[in-house]
């Protein structure tokens, strides 16, 4: 049985820098922010335009993070998590219509 310190170390270690989850909502804003401003620009072919917007602006800049740690890697599109987290949850019951296969 592990205990309490080692959990919480666990779970500190698998989870992305603040800092990194900070600059990755903020890229979110952004996006949001110009999203109107920059359909506006490509429609029109305005390309110096586009250039002048922020760079973080660009939905490309986004990257897929697991809604709880923050991870990058190893991200499940059709869950919002990370291979770990998934595991994690599916093995305790939590993630609906996921269980444990056995043959």
């Amino acid at each position: 049985m592990a205990t309490l310190e080692e959990i919480i170390r666990d779970i500190a270690f698998r989870m992305a820098k603040k800092s990194v989850i900070a600059r990755q909502s903020k890229r979110e804003r952004l996006v949001d922010q110009y999203a109107d401003k920059r359909a506006a620009l490509k429609k029109a072919g305005d390309f110096e335009g586009l250039q002048q917007l922020p760079r973080n602006s660009n939905p490309v800049r986004l990257r897929n993070r697991c809604a709880i740690t923050g991870r990058s890697k190893g991200y499940l599109r059709k869950f919002g998590l990370s291979r770990i987290k998934f595991r994690e949850l599916a093995r305790e019951g939590k993630v609906p219509g996921v269980r444990k296969s056995s043959w």
